[in-house]
């Protein structure tokens, strides 16, 4: 399985827009080959740098086994079209919040995790990255991840 955005390459910037500084909107992300079996996908996205370990941005679960994108700026509900869910990241708020790391901490690495799923997961709109493990566990028939970078560097004031 391959997952990829066409808004950056692998292991470059991640452009402002889809970050805190700019228009804080998802990216457009693609996916393909997933593994026979695929019931429905999650996705997670993760900044392993932050200060006080891994920070989620996003959360995503149940998106139908024949979706392979998730258009640029993907609504911030709870449910979104095709029951498709959407969780809450650490910022506490469910749907994507962009790449934000502290200023002058240098570029994080921000990794976009696609994994395929044998069912759907049964968990209500909003859940938790932690909840969604849970419920994944036994049940990933494969997963691929993209990862972008961002740093938030400004002159002094």
């Amino acid at each position: 399985m391959e997952i990829r955005s066409p808004a950056f390459f692998i292991g470059n910037t991640i452009p402002f827009k889809y970050t805190c500084d700019g228009d804080n909107i998802s990216p457009p992300l693609q996916w393909e080959s997933p593994p026979q079996g695929t019931n429905s996908f999650a996705l997670i996205l993760d900044d392993p740098d932050a200060p006080d370990g891994t920070f989620t941005h996003w959360v995503v679960y149940n998106l139908p086994a024949d979706t392979r994108e998730l258009q640029e700026g993907v609504a911030k509900h709870p449910k979104l079209h095709k029951g498709i869910m959407q969780g809450k990241n650490s910022f506490g708020d469910v749907g994507f919040g962009g790449p934000c790391p502290p200023k002058k901490d240098g570029a994080h690495r921000y990794f976009f995790k696609i994994l395929a799923l044998d069912q759907l997961l049964d968990l209500p709109p909003g859940a938790s990255k932690e909840q969604v493990m849970a419920a994944m566990e036994g049940h990933v028939l494969d997963a691929a991840e993209v990862m972008g970078r961002y740093a938030r560097e400004f002159p002094d004031a």
